[in-house]
């Protein structure tokens, strides 16, 4: 039989007891990018773009690690939702290395990490709901995109591409996230762990996020981690790997087809890679 919840934990996890309950809905968000600046036109009004090879092509962005450097929040959710049940806070550093697989994974990690590899499920299940709930509860109160993320998203969207997201995290904690960092209205869908018939690494995630299959040349895939490798590889659409993000072990093993560590360079990287996708098809 499961543990019961410590005395220590009952006043905060009856504070917390259940998680919110969703109050989006379960399938993919639409939305309208915002705030594009207007491309430049040339005498006689043309449009002259940096970018070219960008117009039209679908970009997928995954969130925690590559948008938003989201830990901060984590690790204070995380540990409000383990201390009660005698484990030691875990350092914001050891929870960047742990993000990627989900909530659960994390604490199960975390227990893991303090020698109780196989917790009772009780006691997994109501960390779980104290974690959520916490979460929720501030889940931009830390949080910030990555220096240079919104300028970098401005400069695509000008360009021509079509923005998303895609994020195994659930939607209904992604949206209120993106909203609560005036970061929601860039995007024309954000689609959660939910929203699609299977979460990364499956290719109907991406799918789903970038408005069908199958992939064309201008079709990327923008994350930090192996899951949004394996993602972009099944669907056959590009992977570039933000380098600063929380996978495991540094991506610069994994056979991206870019790499970068600065949003500032990301417009000119997107453009080459299309460009070369294109120039494959072709030849």
């Amino acid at each position: 039989m499961a543990a019961p919840v410590p005395e220590s934990a009952r006043p905060l996890y009856k504070r917390y007891a259940r998680a919110p309950e969703r109050p989006y809905r379960t399938q993919t968000i639409l939305l309208h990018a915002q705030g594009a600046s207007a491309p430049s036109l040339r005498p006689g009004g043309q449009e002259l773009s940096l970018y070219p090879a960008l117009s039209g092509a679908r970009l997928a962005f995954d969130l925690d690690g590559t948008l938003v450097d989201t830990a901060p929040d984590l690790v204070r959710a995380l540990n409000a939702s383990i201390t009660p049940f005698g484990l030691d806070p875990v350092p914001l550093d050891d929870v960047r290395a742990m993000v990627g697989r989900g909530a659960r994974a994390l604490i199960e990690r975390a227990f893991e990490r303090a020698g109780r590899p196989h917790p009772p499920e009780q006691e997994l299940t109501d960390a779980l709901e104290l974690f959520l709930a916490v979460y929720r509860d501030g889940i931009a109160d830390l949080s910030r995109p990555f220096p240079g993320v919104e300028e970098a998203l401005e400069t695509l969207a000008g360009a021509g591409a079509r923005l998303s997201v895609c994020t195994n995290k659930p939607g209904w904690l992604a949206v209120p996230l993106l909203e609560a960092l005036a970061m929601a209205g860039r995007f024309e869908r954000i689609t959660g762990a939910e929203d699609a018939p299977a979460k990364k690494p499956d290719p109907a995630h991406f799918f789903t996020a970038v408005g069908g299959g199958p992939a064309g040349a201008g079709d990327i895939l923008v994350g930090d981690s192996s899951v949004d490798y394996d993602t972009a590889r099944a669907a056959g659409a590009g992977i570039v790997l933000f380098e600063l993000g929380y996978n495991e072990k540094p991506v610069s093993t994994l056979g991206a087809d870019r790499l970068f560590d600065a949003y500032g360079s990301l417009p000119a990287l997107l453009d080459g890679l299309v460009t070369a996708r294109q120039a494959l098809r072709r030849s």
